[in-house]
């Protein structure tokens, strides 16, 4: 049996996973390797951690797109370093597999790279779109669940859980997730219209 049509705002969740693939793909390069590499030191990754806070910070007070741009390229590209040599192999391996449309050896790609590196959010949030392209809606949103208890501040899981939820009829809880990706990226690209459409189908509220 085919996969379900696409819900109407897939649109917005590729291109926040795009957005993710590419910081992936432009993160500094490091020799190939086909076992897990080492892990960065406890200095290095608290080092990362307070850069993101800082980011973060700046993309709420930014006052407008095209200020929060730049800064939300950082963050993602910061949050790509997380990913070791090995697991992004698999992860920009697994992207390709999505857009050929070869599913099931995404999957494959993406199954490896957790077993490598499962406290990564990117690896997460990457299978949730490929469960969501082969109709697995329920796995789609564990993975992104999965995806926020190592990071709540993944704004892009908020967002496509935000749809998955949605495409399963829960607009309530798919009005949450988006409220809560508004709240640490306010510019988000498109946010505001998509926003005012949930509280209206949500809530009746056309304000």
């Amino acid at each position: 049996m085919p996969p379900p049509p696409a819900a109407p705002h897939s649109l917005l969740m590729r291109q926040h996973v795009a957005a993710a693939l590419l910081a992936a793909m432009l993160a500094p390069a490091s020799l190939p390797a086909l076992a897990q590499a080492p892990r960065a030191n406890p200095p290095a990754e608290a080092a990362r951690q307070a850069e993101a806070k800082r980011l973060l910070d700046a993309l709420a007070r930014a006052p407008d797109e095209e200020s929060a741009a730049p800064v939300e390229a950082r963050l993602r590209a910061l949050w790509a370093q997380r990913s070791t040599p090995a697991a992004r192999l698999l992860l920009n391996s697994a992207a390709r597999n999505i857009r050929s449309g070869a599913v099931d050896a995404a999957l494959e790609d993406l199954d490896a790279a957790l077993t490598l590196q499962p406290d990564d959010p990117q690896g997460w949030i990457l299978r949730a779109e490929a469960q969501s392209a082969a109709g697995a809606a329920n796995d789609a949103a564990r993975d992104l669940q999965q995806a926020l208890r190592l990071d709540p501040t993944r704004f892009d899981a908020l967002v496509a859980l935000a749809e998955v939820q949605e495409g399963a009829g829960d607009l309530p809880g798919s009005l949450r997730s988006f409220e809560a990706a508004m709240k640490l990226n306010p510019h988000l690209a498109g946010g505001t219209a998509r926003l005012r459409e949930l509280r209206r189908r949500a809530l009746g509220d056309n304000t």
